[in-house]
């Protein structure tokens, strides 16, 4: 009996977690290869991964911390959401990204909730993630990513 309520429990718990931890925290900079040498620096370790992600037009590389990561983001063309960020802004933070089990089901959550995506549909990010951005403007002035491993 004492099994049935902990497996019952259990089941209510991966029903309500949602988003499962902070998967990374990016950085829009000007410049990869300078922020790269600074955060080996800062983090006594190189990136794990750079690539580039062409549908956004910005190359990024990614330091492991823990469970979660750092992603810097240079933009490689002008258009991109990271140079008009860094135009605006400055170099900083971008966004928060928060992993999940379930993209879609989290997109349909979030929107009958009244979040605004910014996609319709999750896009192939980098990282090997499928991903979804949240409207600043329904997040406290915060760009949310969900984003989940392709498997």
């Amino acid at each position: 009996m004492a099994n049935n309520h902990c497996l019952l429990l259990l089941i209510v718990i991966q029903t309500i977690q949602k988003m499962l931890k902070v998967e990374h925290i990016g950085i829009a900079v000007k410049s990869l290869k300078e922020s790269n040498d600074l955060f080996t620096k800062l983090f006594a370790r190189p990136p794990y991964k750079t690539e580039a992600v062409e549908s956004e037009g910005v190359s990024t590389s990614f330091f492991q911390m823990g469970e979660s990561k750092i992603e810097l983001l240079e933009a490689t063309n002008e258009d991109s959401a990271i140079a008009k960020f860094i135009a605006k802004r400055g170099e900083g933070i971008h966004h928060i990204a928060y992993e999940v089990e379930d993209i879609l089901k989290e997109m349909e959550r979030l929107s009958k909730e009244g979040f605004t995506l910014l996609n319709k549909e999750p896009k192939k990010g980098a990282d090997n993630k499928l991903v979804c951005f949240l409207h600043p403007k329904t997040t406290n002035g915060v760009l949310i990513e969900l984003c989940q491993e392709i498997k």
